[in-house]
């Protein structure tokens, strides 16, 4: 697998700082978010770091237990997608493949 683009990288180390911090203003231990997600320390700990291997189960697991899991849900919200809305109201498509009605032969 190749690296993503620095960007990318970049804003999963961010998102990884932001959820360390987010855990000691709550004053609690990378076991006892560990336990409450159902996973081990280990993938605090790399989601933490921003490892890019973490999955986003876990990340999206911290973001629930410290409350933030409202802006997460914002994320890529059709509605907010400017350039999407307008590339579509100037193409009229509404999907992005032609629909094809499936047979039942078998």
């Amino acid at each position: 697998m190749s690296a993503p683009p620095y960007e990318v990288e970049q804003s999963i180390v961010r998102l990884g700082k932001n959820l360390r911090t987010a855990r000691l203003r709550r004053n609690l231990t990378i076991e006892q978010v560990a336990e409450k997600i159902g996973t081990g320390p280990r993938a605090v700990m790399d989601a933490e770091k921003g490892k890019l291997g973490t999955g986003i189960a876990t990340y999206t697991a911290l973001l629930w237990t410290y409350g933030l899991l409202e802006s997460f849900s914002a994320l890529a919200d059709p509605a907010s997608d400017r350039e999407g809305l307008t590339l579509e109201r100037l193409s009229g498509r509404e999907r992005a493949r032609t629909s094809q009605e499936l047979d039942n032969d078998f």
